[in-house]
C-alpha cells in the first residue's frame, strides 16, 4: 500500500511538471518606448534623433541558422556560437535556447564622432532580474572549455565559432560622422520567468574632449515582451517559427 501511494504521489508531481518554451521576443507597443522612438515591421526599434538613428531588433534562433547555415548543420557538432544549430536532446523535437540575440544598428551623421559600447549593455525583466552583455572574451572562454585541448577536431570547431563571433558581434569603436555599423550583442539565456523586460545601451558617448574622454553621454532603454508556455512538448504555434 505504501508502494502505491508512493507511485501514486511520484505520478502527480510529474503531471504537474513540465518544462518552459518561450515564444519570440518582440517590441512592446511604439508608446510604451518612450520619446523619438519608432516600431518597424521588423520587430526592431528605432531611436532616431535629428540625424542618428540606433536600431535594436531582437534576432531568432532560426534566422541565426539560416545566416550561418554552413555552421549549423551538423548536429551536435555544429558551431554556430549563437546557437545549437539543428542539433535536438535525443528523443526530443525542440531545440533548446542557447543565448539572447539582439542586432544593433547606428547611423551617425549628427555628431563628429560617438561611441555605442555594447559591453555596457544590460538586460533587465519587469521583476529586476539582471542580465549583462557578454564580450568576445567571455564567449570565447565559454567555448574553449568545450575544447578541451589545443589540438585536433573540438580545437578546429573552438576557432569556427570565435570566428564567426569576431566578425559579428558589435564593435565599441568611436564613429565618425557619417559612418554606419552594425552587430549583435549577446545575452545569457533568460529565465523563464522573464516576459517583459528592457535593453538599455549604457554610457553612449556622444561628445568627447580634447583627450578623447567622454564629454557628454546618454542612456537609452529599449522595451521588449515574450510570451512562455509551459507544458511537455512546444505549442504548434512555436514549432512552426522554429
Amino acid at each position: 500500500m505504501r508502494r502505491f501511494w508512493y507511485l501514486l504521489a511520484l505520478f502527480l508531481f510529474l503531471i504537474g511538471c513540465g518544462r518552459y518554451f518561450a515564444g519570440p521576443i518582440q517590441p512592446m507597443p511604439e508608446d510604451r518606448q518612450g520619446p523619438n522612438k519608432i516600431v518597424r515591421d521588423d520587430g526592431s526599434v528605432s531611436y532616431i534623433y535629428e540625424r542618428l538613428e540606433i536600431n535594436l531588433r531582437p534576432v531568432s534562433d532560426d534566422e541565426l541558422n539560416r545566416r550561418f547555415a554552413d555552421q549549423s548543420t551538423a548536429g551536435a557538432m555544429s558551431t554556430n556560437p549563437y546557437t545549437y544549430g539543428n542539433w535536438k536532446p535525443m528523443g526530443d523535437d525542440w531545440t533548446p535556447q542557447r543565448v539572447t540575440v539582439f542586432l544593433l544598428k547606428v547611423k551617425n551623421y549628427m555628431y563628429p564622432k560617438m561611441q555605442v559600447d555594447p559591453y555596457k549593455a544590460e538586460l533587465t525583466s519587469e521583476s529586476g532580474r539582471l542580465y549583462k552583455s557578454l564580450s568576445l572574451l567571455e564567449l570565447s572562454e565559454y567555448y574553449r572549455a568545450h575544447a578541451m585541448s589545443q589540438a585536433g577536431n573540438l580545437h578546429v570547431r573552438f576557432q569556427e565559432r570565435k570566428d564567426v563571433l569576431r566578425k559579428t558581434l558589435y564593435r565599441s569603436d568611436i564613429m565618425f560622422s557619417g559612418q554606419e555599423d552594425e552587430g549583435y550583442i549577446v545575452f545569457p539565456k533568460l529565465d523563464p520567468d522573464v516576459k517583459r523586460f528592457s535593453v538599455t545601451l549604457k554610457e553612449i558617448t556622444l561628445r568627447f574632449d580634447y583627450r578623447d574622454e567622454p564629454m557628454e553621454t546618454a542612456e537609452l532603454a529599449f522595451h521588449f515582451q515574450r510570451d512562455v508556455y509551459k507544458g511537455y512538448r512546444a505549442p504548434p504555434s512555436l514549432a512552426k517559427i522554429r
